[in-house]
């Protein structure tokens, strides 16, 4: 007999009998969230109103403003997509937060509009892009996945997925193959726009490199039964929460290093205990070489 499901706390998929069962709906961030600390995930997705985050990051501000000026430089007419126009979108973009102080943040705007002059410097702005900042989605037999691309190219017959990236260290193309949100990107074009498309691709500005994967279907398929196996996780810590589980019971801590930088943190004991707080602005290049998360994505 099929079922029918109705959201319960988190998300969580109540059935009922006599009608299809209901896709869980998920996002990139949304399964790693998870995927990374089921406890963040609670505070994100879970919990409302949702806990306050900690400070903006430097590293974040960065990220944003580089993508919110790749953004509007495609949306400029072919004529104006200039150097000089990359850089003066970059600085009406850019915001302080973050920053230690005013000459960081100064510096570091600089050296973001150096890499956008190098990078567009190589784009054709005639090379009309099929999309910039688009929003897909496709289906799998469990869930509703949805993600928002920086860029789609079309190159031959085919369409090509570009994610921008402004990390310290440059992307990999082990990077481009085993990331999910790249995997999601390919099958929520797919299914959006209807158009072949494999492969992906890193644009890393710092460095001026380009890595890539071409996907294939088996490597789509991995992608998608792993993404089901977190949602499942999910349901499950979810169906624990209704069933009178403790909130911190269904939702474990995942403790390390990691808690040093979570935008949860004041919310979160075990994470104080775990780690000391990090400086907002301790992941920029020329503040600190030791590891850190990506970015500015």
């Amino acid at each position: 007999m099929s079922r029918v499901s109705v959201a319960g706390v988190g998300g969580a998929q109540l059935e009922m009998p006599g009608m299809p069962q209901r896709l869980f709906p998920a996002t990139p961030s949304k399964l790693a969230t998870f995927a990374d600390c089921p406890r963040r995930y609670r505070f994100a997705y879970v919990d409302r109103p949702s806990p306050p985050k900690g400070p903006p990051w430097a590293h974040n501000s960065v990220g944003s403003a580089v993508h919110a000026a790749l953004r509007s430089w495609w949306e400029l007419p072919r004529d104006r997509r200039t150097a000089g126009a990359a850089r003066q979108l970059l600085y009406g973009a850019w915001s302080p937060t973050g920053f230690r102080d005013a000459d960081q943040s100064e510096r570091w705007r600089t050296r973001a509009a150096g890499w956008l002059t190098d990078y567009v410097a190589d784009l054709d702005p005639g090379d009309e892009p099929v999309g910039t900042e688009r929003q897909v989605a496709a289906t799998t037999a469990r869930l509703a996945l949805s993600g928002r691309v920086d860029r789609i190219d079309q190159r031959g017959d085919e369409l090509v997925v570009v994610d921008y990236k402004t990390g310290r260290v440059p992307s990999t193309d082990d990077e481009a193959r085993g990331s999910p949100a790249l995997a999601v990107y390919v099958l929520g074009v797919q299914r959006t726009l209807r158009r072949p498309c494999r492969r992906v691709e890193l644009h890393h500005l710092p460095s001026g490199t380009v890595a890539s994967f071409e996907h294939t279907e088996r490597s789509l398929a991995n992608h998608v039964r792993r993404a089901e196996d977190v949602a499942t996780d999910i349901a499950a810590a979810t169906q624990a929460l209704e069933d009178g589980a403790s909130r911190d019971e269904a939702f474990p801590a995942v403790t390390g290093r990691q808690c040093g930088w979570c935008d949860f943190r004041p919310s979160c004991p075990a994470g104080q205990a775990a780690t000391p707080a990090r400086e907002t602005w301790s992941f920029l290049a020329e503040d600190d070489a030791a590891g850190s998360p990506a970015a500015g994505g």
